[in-house]
């Protein structure tokens, strides 16, 4: 049902009573999810436009210039919903959906990134939910030959009911083939191609535009879509084909709102009207009305704008790769979306009230009561065993047994695989790509605007330690429920937090999304702030691409960046049961120095080894690079802080580097924070400082990083 006061607006502009099916367009398009009706008048405070951007948010996708008339195409979007209630086709059909918006742009999609949040895997029916979407993931990517690169998967109590799956696809096209969704020209043919409409999906932008309730397996499962990874295989490159031979002059996904949402917002676009004849939509059920055919969300389809002299040569190109396709109707200058079935008109509504028209607004927001800092935990009386809980922490441990499960090799362009900082492709010659994704769900609920802030630092502190500068960002803000003042106040600050950092490092969010009411009955409270971010970085030359493990004996270990007190919303505070004390790591002045700094470094030849500082802290880090040789560690330069806060502590823009040339490295970072902690060597982790020393074996480091893979494995 259309909410009372939309009814009313809509009623007023059109003067009269829409009837059911233009009601089911107007409930779908001007859904949270479609319309952005609680976050576009924060979002535009988010800088879009640089140097390298050709095409910014609005679009299925955002078009980056990578040089040499080549460009790329990113984009990111949630699945959260349809994965609770169907984890396997849920995810699956996130990664179908993400990929045909760079498909639509024009672009061939060569890596995919998922970032995952779940409740925690003790919890049985989290564990079917992880297993699952995990599965979905691997069946789609693989099975349509795009590379998983990079993921990120985080437990916390917060998503038991409401667990997120993001994705992340990224696309190369050459620049000439670069087309958008704006309908270009009155009387040009709108063709619909792949595969058929069902009643799968339907008012799946509705059912993503509220919270889930503790039945939503049961009355739920009609919206969620059933994907077909091998017709989006074909559909890939009968799109691909049709815009290279230059027969495409818009095209468009069918995502959110299916056929309407992709239709309207086409004709909206170009400033055109459109006349569909939903008869003319091939289906794989009878008897469906048009309200259906207009708002199911069957996967694999795509809508092409196409010259009446070039339709015949589309539709032998749908007959190639044996995808159903037909002519639907037009593009015409009456800017309405006219809809007719069975020779009736069944909606008439002025396109831009449709497409344009939903309301949007600040809602009140209120600060929630001030965190207590609290007194500081005792240090640990075991700090071996504590290292080690948080190493075997599912958070922490080794992500092998997700990412084993992806073909990360297909297109042979990976040259750094899933497991490490950042995921690297080759794109020409020696220039290729970085790619990061994720964030710390735990800062953001201590600190929305620290947590958002630090997003971006971490995430661009990943691209750093591979040698590659920032380029891009592309967001999924996931959220509770914004008419809830305190959960509002989280998402406007989170992101004031990310915008002010993209400023400060001079790097544009592109596009992205938003994922609001994640919330459920069964558990009664919203997700942690969950500003989950994709960024993208060029680096010159892969063939430097520093290892994220010591590689060899003797080598000199330099920390970079500054080390404090902060261990608030950390993994080692969650564990002892301190989450909400401790201060939350704040970005530092000259966090962007520190970034330039370690990209320099990495570039200038010198560094063998090189791995972000951050969740599970420097010792997390130390471990995770002790998996050939160990090392002896000397942390006695921090007298002022405590060995817990030495080795947990998340503080932000922190770097492990190794060299065999420290003096040149040395000169290299003299302008930033840095220390020589130690050198690489030996069969186990020896760590001391200050009043304790510690010494791990490979073993037993190994032993513990292995807890979720064991756990998946029994």
């Amino acid at each position: 049902m259309l909410p009372e006061e939309d009814l009313k607006i809509i009623k007023k502009v059109m003067g009269r009573e829409p009837n059911l099916v233009e009601q089911g367009c107007f409930l779908n398009l001007w859904s949270e999810h479609c319309s952005y009706r609680s976050s576009a008048p924060l979002l535009k405070t988010f800088t879009s436009e640089g140097e390298r951007v050709i095409i910014g948010p609005g679009d299925d996708a955002a078009i980056i210039r990578f040089g040499d008339g080549w460009v790329l195409a990113i984009g990111m979007e949630s699945h959260n919903h349809p994965s609770y209630v169907d984890p396997h086709n849920g995810a699956a059909t996130g990664v179908g959906g993400i990929v045909r918006d760079i498909i639509s742009m024009g672009a061939r999609p060569i890596a995919l990134m998922d970032p995952l949040y779940f409740g925690p895997l003790e919890n049985p029916k989290n564990l079917y939910l992880f297993e699952h979407v995990i599965e979905g993931i691997a069946g789609y990517g693989n099975c349509i030959g795009v590379p998983v690169v990079r993921g990120e998967a985080f437990f916390d109590e917060s998503y038991g009911g409401n667990p997120l799956v993001n994705v992340v696809c990224v696309g190369l096209a050459r620049e000439d083939d670069v087309v958008t969704a704006s309908a270009q020209k009155a009387g040009n043919k709108l063709v619909l191609m792949g595969s058929t409409t069902g009643r799968d999906g339907l008012g799946g932008a509705s059912f993503a535009s509220r919270d889930l309730s503790e039945s939503a397996e049961a009355e739920d499962r009609p919206s969620i879509q059933i994907g077909d990874p091998y017709t989006e295989k074909l559909l890939i490159e009968a799109t691909l084909e049709a815009i290279h031979e230059g027969y495409v002059k818009a095209c468009r996904d069918l995502g959110a709102a299916g056929l309407a949402g992709a239709s309207s917002e086409m004709g909206s676009k170009g400033n055109l009207g459109m006349y569909l004849i939903a008869d003319n939509v091939i289906l794989r059920e009878t008897g469906m009305t048009p309200f259906e055919i207009l708002i199911a969300e069957s996967q694999e389809r795509m809508l092409l704008e196409v010259e009446p002299d070039d339709v015949d040569a589309v539709l032998d190109i749908a007959r190639k790769y044996d995808l159903n396709a037909s002519v639907i109707g037009e593009l015409t200058k009456r800017l309405y979306y006219t809809v007719e079935f069975k020779g009736e008109i069944t909606a008439d509504i002025p396109i831009k009230v449709l497409t344009e028209g939903a309301p949007t607004f600040e809602r009140p927001s209120r600060e929630p009561a001030f965190r207590e800092i609290g007194e500081k935990p005792q240090a640990p009386a075991d700090l071996k065993k504590a290292i080690l809980d948080v190493l075997s922490s599912h958070n922490v441990a080794s992500k092998e047994w997700i990412y084993k499960q992806y073909d990360h090799e297909v297109q042979v362009r990976t040259v750094i695989k899933p497991g490490d900082d950042a995921g690297v492709l080759r794109i020409l010659h020696n220039k290729g790509l970085a790619l990061s994704c994720g964030c710390n769900p735990r800062h953001t609920l201590l600190d929305p605007y620290a947590g958002g802030k630090g997003t971006v630092f971490e995430n661009a502190m990943n691209l750093a330690v591979k040698g590659a500068h920032s380029v891009a960002i592309v967001d999924c803000l996931n959220f509770g429920n914004p008419e809830r003042p305190d959960i509002y106040w989280q998402f406007k600050h989170a992101i004031l937090g990310l915008g002010n950092a993209a400023s400060e490092l001079s790097v544009p969010v592109v596009g992205g999304n938003v994922s609001l009411y994640n919330e459920s009955d069964e558990y009664g409270t919203a997700i942690a702030p969950t500003p989950s971010i994709g960024m993208i970085g060029v680096t010159e030359d892969v063939t430097i691409t520093p290892h994220a493990r010591f590689v060899s004996e003797g080598e000199t270990v330099i920390l970079v960046g500054d080390t404090r007190d902060e261990l608030g919303g950390s993994e080692y505070y969650n564990l002892i049961g301190a989450g909400t004390k401790g201060h939350v790591p704040e970005v530092p002045d000259n966090a962007g120095m520190i970034v330039n700094a370690v990209i320099e470094a990495v570039r200038s030849g010198k560094v063998r080894a090189s791995h972000d500082v951050s969740l599970g802290g420097l010792v997390a880090t130390l471990c995770e690079m002790c998996e050939l040789t160990g090392a002896c560690i000397d942390l006695s330069f921090c007298g002022g802080l405590r060995a817990d806060d030495l080795l947990f502590s998340e503080s932000h823009v922190r770097a492990i580097l190794t060299t065999s040339e420290p003096e040149s490295l040395l000169s290299i970072l003299k302008d930033v924070p840095h220390a020589v902690i130690g050198k690489t060597g030996g069969d186990d982790l020896q760590i001391s400082g200050n009043g304790f020393g510690i010494s791990l074996t490979l073993e037993e480091i190994s032993q513990a990083r292995s807890s979720l893979t064991r756990l998946m494995m029994e």
